[in-house]
């Protein structure tokens, strides 16, 4: 076995099916963002200093794998990698509930960078929201179906920032450098 295989060679990258896709089109830019939030979230997990958060994180990393999963996948097989649903979403939204009952929403916005997993969470943040822009092109053009992938990483975007405040509140910033 080779860890490479020539077949992307020509530019072209395969779906889970049989077809290929320019490497350039926009599902491979949504997977790349979503990879590239969860190598941010590998980061974040290296530097959070709760063990809680950790694993809030790592959960969140496994559910971008499938993320990545139904969005590679062909239109006529993506129910068979269909994992994110509702109860995907009310599972964040229980994370950020329990969560938030530990920090306050600040009154302005915060300049990340006050603790390194603080730091880290909120560039994970970013890149979900960027993630997030490309799937709204996926479903617009009917590439994408499942709704709940939208709402999902419109609320991971949402725990992320939640988590950074956590992060530097037991951290012992909990103080925010805010912009004024």
């Amino acid at each position: 076995m080779s860890f490479y295989t020539k077949t992307g060679d020509d530019g072209t990258t395969g779906l889970l099916g049989k077809d290929r896709v320019k490497k350039s089109d926009n599902r491979m830019e949504t997977i790349g963002c979503l990879d590239e939030a969860s190598a941010v979230l590998g980061l974040s997990r290296a530097f959070v200093c709760s063990t809680e958060i950790q694993e809030i994180i790592l959960k969140v990393q496994r559910q971008l794998y499938l993320v990545m999963g139904e969005v590679a996948s062909e239109k006529e097989i993506a129910e068979k990698f269909r994992s994110v649903n509702q109860e995907s979403v009310l599972w964040i939204e229980t994370m950020i509930d329990r969560i938030s009952q530990n920090t306050s929403i600040p009154s302005e916005f915060i300049v990340p960078g006050d603790t390194k997993g603080g730091a880290f969470l909120a560039l994970g943040r970013t890149v979900v929201r960027r993630a997030e822009r490309r799937l709204v092109e996926l479903i617009d053009a009917g590439v994408i179906e499942n709704q709940e992938l939208l709402r999902y990483l419109n609320r991971l975007s949402s725990l992320l920032f939640v988590l950074e405040l956590y992060e530097n509140y037991i951290s012992g910033k909990g103080e925010q450098t805010l912009v004024k």
